[in-house]
């Protein structure tokens, strides 16, 4: 076999491994979404925003429905800082 034979048989396996693996990825990307791992329409939960205070804590806004909450998470104990009015208008 010359070596351009064996540079082309190389090629066309590196490229059938390719599309092997991104195969893999598609089908399982479709199997964690047909088992309710993907993104999902209509969530109730959301977090909006975060804001990293210092190494260790944060502070973070939520969103359930039409309200906002804000928890600094990080300490000694999560805290519940407050629930936002529900036509409060995002930061």
């Amino acid at each position: 076999m010359s070596e351009t034979q064996s540079l082309i048989t190389a090629g066309l396996t590196a490229l059938a491994a390719l599309l092997a693996v991104l195969a893999a990825l598609l089908l399982a990307g479709r199997a964690a979404r047909a088992a309710g791992l993907g993104p999902r329409a209509g969530r109730r939960l959301a977090v909006e925003e975060t804001l990293p205070l210092d190494g260790r804590r944060r502070l973070l806004l939520l969103r359930c429905d039409d309200r906002r909450l804000l928890l600094l998470t990080g300490g000694g104990a999560d805290l519940v800082l407050g629930w936002l009015p529900p036509d409060s208008p995002a930061p």
